[in-house]
């Protein structure tokens, strides 16, 4: 299973006929240059490439009343001024002789991605479309979009393929107020839309575009708008949005499919609103690149979200709370700080200028290693992911282990051996993430030279997210080079902004909590260029939980990530985490279960004490500075 990549030539065929600055941005040259990047860049020769067919009336019929397809089929034969009139009747629109063919081509590469995907041929891919779709409505074109693609694609995935709840992701910079229109009472399409809104002088310039426009009817819950009221949203404040919004509604109501309307007029480069051929290029192909399996590169700029981007982001919460329990529960007010309890002290010497700064690493030459010590462990594994072999010096070995008694015998210095080798080959930019093991008297010791390893040999933040029975190392500096988050700790405590301890939450809700809320705004916030997942004894993680796990944490550090895991795991789990590690998708976590009243209050104990210093924890506007 692949990456699918749909297109046709004959999308270019529409241009403007006549003088309309507002209308000339919407060019051919928007196609092309897409496709002549992904050329140059290797990636169409790396994608399941299919030829865009047309979508029968019938199939425009799905979402469009037939007088309006009839009245986009008759403009193959107007001429100029007739289509010149006709499209002065609706907002932002321009006919052209060839639209009706290039509109229905557009349309139909979506239902051929769909079929695609769910038929399994392929596990995603990337339908590169032109005319748009999200603004057009069921009777009437409007903002470039004659019929509504991604609409089109989600009402034929749920006639033909029987598909029952389907998540539509907007990241346009405008409001698809089309998609919210045609879908707004039905509870099987989950329609999340961020968008430049500045309290409604944004085009569309529409009310139903501010947060509380939740849907109607059954569907009430199932359209969620974040409204952008401040211009220039940066990376911290996406990342907010994901975390403390989209995902925690994502995995609750749990989609068989994930439709995403990709407009990038939200990009950097792109003047407000328009069409930037470079800056659409370069955003093509790092979709494409995502999409394929390849590590996302570290995101720049400080991760503290802005006071605007909090405010919207707790509207949108606030007015979507009473549908989905995954944000009732993060709408509790914290608990007060218990007494006597350890205060979270931030690390004077921690340097802004290592938190500011991305650490930019080269494209490795090996995606995923594994380095396994025992032989007699088969492991099912993708076709790329290589075992390694290779070990370090004895010597050095020895000198890593010598403070270590646990790492004294044989089978323990062996597989230190095989972790250091692997662990410098990720240093050096030669492989992205890999696999390790150790015996499980080890594990502490182990982790401990990784730790050390990795910061004195390049690392310059490092990320040790530890499972299990497995305590920070007494000495590790607090010096902001470091960050230790320990889920399955005793009790939740923030002994200092580098070091959190956190119980295992017992359900899969409190588990995806502790993820969302937890673990991964520390992690964007920390902003580490080396990833330590450590799986020691007693870690109680399920396969699918430590899959998703590692698949969340491979989006920082460029993807550059080690898992250390005890000898005795199941071949299944390290299995598992390589094909995660190398790109493949996690398994379905299934629909999430509520997160327990003492998860809850951890968790919430856990960020009151945190987010004076991890700005990326907050979410409550009585929290927010």
């Amino acid at each position: 299973m692949g990456t699918a990549l749909v297109y046709h030539e004959d999308m270019t065929a529409t241009r403007l006929l006549w003088d309309d600055p507002e209308c000339e941005i919407e060019r051919p040259e928007r196609l092309t240059a897409a496709l002549d990047r992904l050329r140059q860049r290797g990636l169409e020769q790396r994608c399941l490439l299919l030829s865009a067919r047309e979508a029968s009336e019938e199939e425009l019929g799905l979402v469009h009343s037939p007088e309006y397809v009839s009245l986009v089929r008759e403009t193959q034969v107007l001429g100029k001024e007739e289509l010149q009139a006709l499209s002065g009747q609706f907002d932002a629109i321009c006919f052209h002789p060839s639209t009706f063919h290039c509109a229905r081509l557009a349309a139909g590469a979506g239902l051929q991605l769909v079929d695609a995907v769910l038929t399994g041929a392929v596990q995603n891919g990337l339908a590169l479309v032109r005319p748009p779709g999200h603004h057009s409505q069921r009777a009437a074109a409007n903002g470039f979009c004659v019929f509504n693609n991604v609409a089109i694609a989600a009402a034929h995935a749920k006639q033909k393929h029987g598909l029952h709840r389907i998540l539509v992701v907007d990241w346009d910079v405008h409001h698809g107020q089309g998609i919210q229109y045609l879908f707004e009472d039905d509870p099987s399409i989950l329609y999340f839309s961020w968008h430049r809104y500045e309290h409604g002088r944004f085009w569309p310039f529409l009310r139903e575009s501010d947060a509380d426009a939740v849907g109607r009817g059954q569907g009430l819950g199932f359209t969620v708008n974040l409204p952008w009221n401040q211009v220039g949203m940066g990376n911290a404040d996406y990342v907010a949005a994901f975390l403390h919004l989209l995902l925690p509604l994502a995995f609750e109501f749990d989609p068989e499919l994930v439709l995403v309307s990709a407009g990038f007029d939200s990009a950097i480069g792109d003047p407000e609103g328009g069409y930037h051929l470079e800056s659409l290029a370069e955003s093509v192909c790092m979709t494409v690149q995502t999409l394929l399996g390849d590590p996302a590169p570290p995101l720049s700029g400080s991760m503290v979200p802005c006071q605007s981007a909090l405010e919207s982001i707790q509207s949108a919460r606030a007015a979507q709370a009473p549908h989905w329990k995954s944000l009732q529960l993060q709408e509790e007010r914290p608990p007060p700080l218990l007494p006597g309890g350890p205060v979270c002290k931030g690390a004077a010497s921690a340097p802004s200028s290592l938190l500011d700064q991305p650490c930019l690493c080269p494209a490795p030459s090996v995606r995923t290693a594994v380095a396994l010590t025992a032989p007699d462990i088969t492991l099912v594994l993708p076709p790329d992911v290589i075992q390694q072999e290779g070990s370090a010096l004895r010597e050095e070995t020895e000198a890593w282990a010598r403070p270590h008694e646990s790492l004294a015998r044989e089978e323990a210095l062996a597989a230190l051996g095989k972790l250091l080798y692997l662990l410098d080959g990720m240093l050096d930019g030669q492989v992205n993430s890999g696999i390790a093991a150790t015996p499980a008297s080890a594990a502490a010791a182990t982790l401990d030279v990784a730790i050390r390893r990795g910061l004195s040999h390049g690392a310059q933040r490092l990320l040790c997210v530890a499972l299990g029975q497995l305590d920070r190392p007494p000495d590790l500096a607090h010096d902001g080079r470091s960050l230790w988050l320990n889920i399955r700790g005793k009790e939740a405590a923030a002994l200092s902004m580098f070091h959190v301890s956190t119980p295992l939450p017992a359900m899969t809700g409190g588990f995806l909590s502790c993820i969302l809320g937890l673990v991964l705004p520390l992690a964007y916030s920390f902003q580490p260029d080396l990833v330590l997942v450590a799986l020691g004894p007693g870690h109680g993680l399920q396969g699918r939980h430590a899959a998703l796990l590692a698949a969340m944490l491979r989006g920082l550090a460029g993807g550059r990530v080690l898992a250390l895991l005890e000898e005795d795991s199941t071949p299944q789990l390290a299995g598992i985490l390589a094909r995660v590690l190398n790109g493949e998708a996690p398994p379905s976590l299934g629909a999430s279960s509520v997160a327990s009243p003492e998860d809850v209050r951890a968790l919430m104990y856990l960020r009151g004490q945190l987010e004076p210093q991890w700005k990326m924890l907050q979410c409550h506007p009585h929290l927010v500075a």
